[in-house]
């Protein structure tokens, strides 16, 4: 699964949300038409453009921070197809959420499309659904 196009890209798409790191997500991500994203609940939210996504990221970082709460990704099983200048990926993982008096596991699957930029690969699209109700971990 390693050796997929953009399981590194994938895999430093949830690194960057670990660590809280805007600026390098920013700079992986060019999402023309926004993104569907799960909140620490586990509700879907529909971002619609670039001011949207970074705005979200932002405040979720920012909820994140003040809630003491600490993720971390687990990788279940990866997919993707790749074509001169676009592709897609399939990443089934579990989202682990840690906060002070709690440890959950959000089970998810994300569709991924990707694009060639001279830049070289930016994540277009995000589509993340959730695949069960969160537990505790």
């Amino acid at each position: 699964m390693t050796n997929l196009p953009y399981f590194e890209q994938t895999k430093t798409l949830f690194d960057c949300v670990s660590e809280h790191n805007f600026d390098r997500l920013a700079d992986l991500c060019d999402d023309d038409f926004g993104i569907i994203d799960l909140d620490p609940e586990g509700k879907s939210v529909a971002v619609p453009d670039r001011a949207g996504w970074e705005h979200w990221f932002q405040t979720l970082f920012q909820q994140l921070s003040a809630m003491k709460a600490h993720t971390y990704t687990d990788i279940k099983t990866y997919q993707a197809l790749q074509t001169d200048e676009l592709g897609y990926s399939v990443v089934n993982f579990d989202q682990y959420l840690e906060l002070p008096d709690q440890r959950l596991r959000f089970n998810c699957t994300a569709t991924i499309i990707w694009k060639l930029t001279s830049r070289g690969w930016k994540e277009s699209r995000w589509h993340c659904s959730l695949m069960q109700p969160p537990v505790p971990a």
